[in-house]
């Protein structure tokens, strides 16, 4: 029985359909727990403005340190122990599976994409106040109206990123070599349970961790032990993209790469699952997340779409895979976190023009707290409605030219 178990759970890659509709529901049990969205790119940006007081950078008059806060350490917030619990859920799903191993990027221009991207994905990502979560996933459930500005520039800058990144200039270089002796091949049974047994060990650490976190003080505000359900929350955000292979990035390059459009229909639907979540929880009375309607969201989904294709992964795409061994999502990471960095330190020369002078426009207070909730939903059917249509499109014009290279 728990062979079948392990081979059919633990081992075995998810569907991604029931996966997002798990991240869509815990996303708004995460809401309604801490008060606040489940987010990746504000903490990395935390994390570089730690590394600019480390150089000597004083940050105490940066603005958007101002707007998201830089007190206490990544282990001490929120959003910094929830990113340590993906991190540890992702690396115990990728070691259960036996799914890591070491990897290089395979030429130069692999690394300049995985860097310049990641850094062109963080700045955008944070310009908009969010990435494909905070801005999207779990920003539109949150009837925020930047969320959808953000959404729409991001499906352009997808498109506009495919155009550079299957482009001469970045087709790999690498030539196929003739080999005069054959490897060994590894003990892969032997390594399998070797490491099912660390992952089974990590998991036991991360318990640990979040018992121990249930006992230290209560943040101030809060009646519960946030930060023990927030690492709770992430190791389950972790271990759920890591079984399901679940990358945004993916899920809207492959429209317009091959017309496939499974993915995406799969993350529509898992915000459907969430908004209603969300709404239960604003009508009990906690406040919405709600950002700025202005030019950055646009501007700043336009640079997300484009880097995260270029770069090849997105804020939670490059997280698990770092953990399974490639170092080529180490390198996007650190260009996200380079980015956004490079954002709170330049945010102060535009904000006002591009951002906060703009409205926060809440769908529910527009429309009325049901009406909002319909027009989200109707929005959320025109958006399935346009990947459907895309699908179509590109699949048939793939069939095309797989035709006329057949004649």
């Amino acid at each position: 029985m728990f062979k079948n178990f392990k081979e059919n759970y633990l081992i075995r890659f998810w569907s991604p359909v029931p996966a997002i509709a798990m991240l869509g529901i815990l996303s708004a049990y995460y809401f309604g727990i801490t008060g606040t969205y489940w987010a990746v790119t504000g903490e990395f940006t935390r994390w570089g403005g730690h590394v600019l007081n480390f150089i000597g950078v004083n940050t105490d008059n940066l603005g958007y340190f101002k707007i998201i806060g830089l007190n206490g350490t990544p282990f001490s917030r929120v959003d910094g122990v929830m990113i340590i619990g993906m991190f540890g859920g992702a690396l115990a799903s990728a070691l259960m599976a036996n799914n890591i191993k070491f990897r290089l990027p395979q030429s130069k221009a692999r690394v300049f994409q995985a860097l310049i991207g990641g850094a062109i994905a963080g700045f955008g990502a944070r310009i908009g106040m969010g990435c494909n979560l905070a801005s999207f996933f779990t920003g539109i459930p949150q009837f925020s109206l930047h969320a959808w500005f953000f959404t729409i520039a991001t499906l352009i800058g997808v498109y506009f990123g495919n155009k550079v990144a299957t482009s001469k200039f970045f087709r790999s270089k690498i030539t196929m070599q003739k080999v005069s002796k054959i490897r060994e091949l590894e003990d892969l049974n032997k390594n399998a349970k070797r490491n099912f047994i660390f992952g089974i060990a990590v998991v036991v650490f991360m318990i640990a961790w979040i018992v121990s976190l249930a006992f230290v003080n209560i943040p101030e505000g809060k009646k519960i032990p946030v930060l023990s359900f927030a690492m709770l929350f992430g190791v389950a955000f972790g271990y759920i993209i890591s079984r399901a292979q679940i990358c945004f990035t993916s899920a809207f390059r492959d429209i317009f790469l091959t017309g496939r459009g499974y993915m995406a229909r799969a993350v529509v639907i898992g915000m459907m699952l969430s908004t209603i979540g969300v709404f239960s929880y604003i009508m009990l009375g906690l406040p919405p997340k709600i950002m700025w309607a202005g030019p950055n969201a646009i501007i700043g989904g336009l640079l997300f779409g484009f880097g995260i294709v270029v770069a090849g992964g997105c804020e939670c795409g490059w997280m698990y895979r770092a953990v399974e061994g490639q170092m080529h999502y180490w390198i996007v990471g650190i260009g996200n976190v380079i980015g956004s960095t490079i954002l709170a330190l330049t945010w102060d020369s535009y904000a006002e023009s591009l951002a906060t002078s703009f409205p926060r426009l809440n769908l529910l207070s527009m429309f009325g707290n049901y009406g909002g909730l319909l027009v989200n939903y109707l929005l959320l059917v025109a958006f399935l409605i346009v990947i459907i249509a895309l699908e179509k499109y590109y699949l048939a014009k793939r069939r095309n030219q797989f035709s006329k290279r057949s004649n």
